[in-house]
């Protein structure tokens, strides 16, 4: 149910417009380029109101519909129903109850969840369900799903894939660092869906590959994030080609003064719901500050990483991360860095290894902090603290998900002190504090630290046998039997020939 939109959308205002800010890190990395910028001061978390930095929620003016107990109560076809049931998905997560019955029926929805609260079946099920039935002329997807990044791309396309099969739609994964040309075939093809990362569509739309005239459900995924990256004007941009009587659903893990100008520009009368704000909140995790003295911090670390479990660590810049992999490696300790830097293929296998347990200790920068999910993870560690609780709060994300417990440590040295306590209390959060000392009890208690084995490991991509063709055994051999058949193929034409 589609509704028409007035130019009154364009132009209406609200207190607390987008302020300028920069970003950047203490280790000299250029500062990211913002359209509205951010406000590196907001918090969310604990609090009720709106909080510094984040902008007052819009009133819905027609009354949401209510929420629903299970996914049988949802107006949603019958493929979408049992593909469900043989996902074994069976009670809705809260923003899911609350929010399907109303996207189900049209209306633009605004979600507030951390990720890991259920935000992509909240839209994924909504848009697949409103679309089925419908085919996709090439190059003209009918809906949309924008993400910040190649990772959380490729995980909201594994998640909706069952359910697309379901209802017989196709989707279409669309980012950067893969080849284009296999991109722009799937969508030459016809896809009903396309899963994209605002640059690389941009670039499939001017090579003429792409067109979202018909796109009628548009959905934000991490909004927030795509501001922080500077995708602000790409963002626009494609949002000003979609059918502008379409549904647009905005879901982001904070609400910051960036994303209220496309609340106010592109939804009308949006239901709004909020579930699980912050990290903070989750009562399953746990917050821990590890006050370390710098000689200790690299045998500290080296340590927590010979834990018994996976373990994902987080540090500042690449070259960081390449580092400490590298002595990891030679430590005993199976890891695996994951940077901007990597290749796509890379990152995808190194995801791989990190899920499967081939790999114990994935050692990343910020691309790891949103959009990956990985089972049974229970230990975050900030080698490097954050400079953003913002940043704090997504890496933390990655552990203590859908209801499993979790605990985040950061690694502090004396003299950032000061700047982990008033990032804290940004964050909303009360950490428990320790001084550690290599050796000691508080660390192997806290997070399960031992001494590595000292005997160097090499990482190696899984082997992955291949089918054998018949009548070849081995490379050599296939000339002369490809060379065989094409004689008896000749002898055939010549003999239907004479």
């Amino acid at each position: 149910m589609n509704r028409t939109r007035t130019n009154d959308r364009f132009t209406r205002t609200r207190n607390g417009s987008a302020e300028s800010g920069r970003g950047g890190s203490r280790f000299g990395s250029s500062a990211r380029s913002r359209s509205a910028g951010s406000s590196r001061s907001g918090s969310y978390g604990r609090r009720p109101a709106a909080v510094q930095g984040e902008f007052a929620l819009p009133r819905t003016i027609t009354p949401a519909l209510p929420a629903v107990e299970g996914f049988a109560d949802l107006d949603m076809p019958g493929p979408l129903l049992g593909a469900l049931s043989s996902q074994g998905v069976t009670v809705p997560f809260p923003i899911q109850a609350a929010t399907l019955p109303n996207s189900l029926a049209g209306r633009d929805v605004l979600g507030r969840g951390r990720t890991g609260s259920g935000k992509t079946l909240a839209f994924g099920l909504a848009l697949l369900a409103r679309t089925a039935g419908q085919r996709a002329e090439a190059r003209q997807p009918l809906g949309l799903i924008l993400v910040p990044t190649r990772e959380l791309a490729q995980q909201v396309t594994d998640a909706l894939a069952p359910y697309a099969r379901s209802v017989r739609l196709r989707l279409a994964t669309v980012v950067g660092g893969m080849p284009i040309g296999r991109q722009a075939s799937a969508l030459r093809g016809g896809a009903e869906v396309v899963v994209a990362t605002p640059g690389r569509l941009k670039d499939l739309i001017d090579r003429g590959d792409c067109r979202l005239n018909q796109v009628s459900i548009t959905v934000l995924d991490e909004a927030d994030q795509m501001a922080d990256m500077g995708f602000m004007p790409q963002v626009t941009a494609l949002l000003d080609q979609v059918r502008p009587e379409g549904q647009r659903m905005l879901f982001s893990a904070t609400l910051d003064r960036n994303v209220d100008l496309l609340v106010r520009r592109y939804l009308s009368d949006p239901v709004v719901h909020s579930v699980d704000p912050s990290a903070g909140a989750v009562t399953t995790m746990e917050h821990h500050v590890l006050h370390v003295h710098g000689a200790d911090k690299h045998t500290a670390t080296t340590q927590i990483a010979a834990r018994d479990g996976r373990v994902i660590m987080f540090l500042d810049t690449k070259h960081a991360v390449d580092g400490l992999t590298e002595h990891l490696l030679n430590s005993g300790v199976r890891a695996a860095a994951l940077h901007g830097g990597k290749s796509q293929p890379q990152r995808t296998r190194t995801l791989a290894q990190f899920r499967s347990g081939h790999v114990n200790v994935l050692v990343a920068t910020n691309v790891a902090a949103r959009g990956i999910h990985v089972d049974n993870l229970d230990l975050v560690v900030n080698v490097d603290p954050p400079t953003d609780h913002k940043d704090y709060l997504h890496r933390g994300g990655r552990t203590a998900r859908a209801g499993e417990s979790g605990s985040v440590v950061t690694l502090v040295t004396p003299n950032q002190r000061r700047g982990m306590t008033r990032l804290m209390a940004a964050a909303g959060i009360v950490p428990q504090t320790t001084q550690v000392r290599v050796g000691e009890k508080a660390l192997h208690r806290i997070t399960g630290a031992q001494a590595p084995s000292g005997i160097p490991v090499v990482i190696t991509a899984p082997v992955v046998e291949r089918p054998k063709k018949r009548g070849a055994t081995s490379r050599g051999r296939r000339r002369p039997v490809s060379a065989a058949r094409r004689a008896v193929v000749r002898q055939s034409t010549a003999g239907a020939a004479a």
